[in-house]
């Protein structure tokens, strides 16, 4: 068994904002390994499928994100899953636009869904960051990560959450560093650190 859970916040008002990409992700993973329809338990939204005779269960924790380890802590207690057979996917401020990192253990950088999961799990879960920028200033990131995605940023958008998918049995087989690379294969995107980009725009 392997858990496949998407972070992010319940209801439309958040649907599409980049605090939700987590939640797009395993959509996409649902839509595109064709898994069951998905029903209420864990306190979450679930789906269960195979990926190439593995079995998952793909979560989407309806706890809202600052609680989000509470929901996947219940599913991997009930079925004795350990943090390495844990994947989060989730947003992630200091990645560029598009880029994609694979992690396992660390502290939670300011994330508060990972935050709550190493509260719930320990810090060795595996982690599929999913860069959406930053604001630039501190102040302004709460707002940032909780606005919507632009129209220009969808093609990049869509590009990762179908990498993310189409890769992912390198995930399943544990191949870490080879789905991130097929990932950044898959959907390439410019490579830089988005707080600079940021401070930079905004002192011109």
């Amino acid at each position: 068994m392997l858990i496949l859970a998407g972070l992010g916040n319940p209801g439309a008002k958040y649907e599409k904002s980049r605090h939700n990409i987590g939640f797009m992700a395993v959509d996409e993973i649902a839509r595109r390994w064709r898994f069951g329809p998905p029903r209420a338990k864990f306190q979450s939204v679930i789906a269960e499928g195979e990926v190439e005779g593995t079995k998952i269960l793909l979560m989407k924790p309806q706890t809202f994100m600052n609680n989000s380890g509470h929901a996947v802590g219940e599913a991997a207690r009930f079925y004795k899953v350990t943090p390495d057979r844990v994947i989060v996917f989730h947003d992630e401020i200091d990645l560029a636009p598009g880029r994609f990192r694979m992690k396992t253990g660390g502290g939670a950088a300011g994330q508060n869904g990972v935050r709550s999961l190493i509260s719930q799990l320990g810090p060795d879960f595996r982690r599929a960051r999913m860069g959406v920028g930053h604001p630039g200033r501190p102040e302004l990131v709460h707002a940032h990560v909780l606005s919507d995605f632009h129209k220009t940023e969808q093609p990049w958008l869509e590009a990762l959450l179908n990498a993310c998918a189409d890769a992912l049995p390198f995930a399943v087989r544990g191949e870490d560093e080879r789905y991130q690379a097929e990932v950044l294969r898959l959907a390439p995107a410019p490579k830089f650190s988005p707080r600079q980009a940021a401070q930079g725009q905004a002192g011109e």
